[in-house]
């Protein structure tokens, strides 16, 4: 698994300055915290120092180095996955720790819903049930408002001649998203919406129950990024850090697609 992912990072040399610290240790000490869910500075020293590993996770977040490892592990994979993409959101507890950020640090997707202080984890996974796009919302907020984000992000750039694929062949989700400008934005885009209708709408003449049934490799990915307890909790104030731990659960997802274990 390592193999597969070191070449997929930033240089161990920069161009300028000193060497950085061994990747792999590094990547070591994160996913301690992401499995542990342990605050910053109770990482065990000899994995990593963890001011040296805070800042370097500051680094790689601000400079998307996670979202192109995704997007690098999606091109590799034997299977695109494309004839169906699938939606769905889960509620995520904040710690009360999470609170407390300034305005001026950053974005901070937390409110109050039922399950109390929380944010709220909107995700795409592709016909296999692997992890496409994340958008985070604070936890009170509607399913449909992750809709678009979830679209703008997920585009998958192959390195081959032409345009980047964007557009699964159909949708499935769940009756949170039965709504009729979804339902016909996704019919003038050529994707086929396979979603059920509420008691008070018409019928979807698109929806297919034997394809519906196939959403539950979605939830099987929510319960996969929630074994590691700082996805399954949020710690992190701002929200590009919690995303971050999402999508190195997301990282470690993908590399279980090409074998071994982690």
């Amino acid at each position: 698994m390592w193999g597969r992912l070191a070449p997929l990072l930033p240089p161990q040399k920069p161009r300028t300055g000193r060497p950085s610290l061994d990747h792999r240790r590094f990547l070591e000490a994160v996913l301690w915290l992401a499995r542990t869910g342990a605050p910053w500075r109770d990482l065990p020293a000899e994995l990593m120092n963890w001011r040296t590993a805070w800042r370097r996770l500051q680094r790689w977040t601000a400079a998307g180095v996670w979202e192109r490892v995704i997007d690098a592990l999606r091109a590799m994979a034997p299977e695109a996955g494309w004839e169906a993409h699938m939606l769905d959101s889960t509620v995520i507890r904040a710690h009360a720790h999470a609170a407390g950020a300034r305005k001026a640090t950053g974005q901070q997707a937390l409110g109050r819903s039922r399950g109390g202080f929380s944010t709220k984890l909107h995700l795409r996974g592709d016909a296999r049930g692997r992890p496409v796009a994340f958008h985070l919302t604070a936890g009170q907020r509607h399913d449909l408002i992750g809709v678009g984000p979830l679209f703008e992000r997920g585009v998958l750039r192959t390195g081959r001649r032409g345009r980047p694929r964007w557009k699964p062949e159909a949708v499935i989700a769940d009756k949170a998203y039965s709504a009729a400008w979804l339902l016909d934005a996704l019919r003038r885009k050529g994707i086929t919406p396979v979603i059920p209708s509420r008691s008070d709408q018409p019928g979807n003449p698109d929806f297919d129950r034997e394809t519906y049934r196939r959403r539950n490799l979605v939830e099987r990915l929510v319960a996969k990024l929630k074994q590691f307890r700082r996805v399954a909790t949020r710690y992190e104030k701002l929200d590009p850090h919690y995303l971050a731990f999402i999508q190195i659960a997301s990282v470690v997802l993908w590399l279980r697609v090409f074998g071994g274990t982690a």
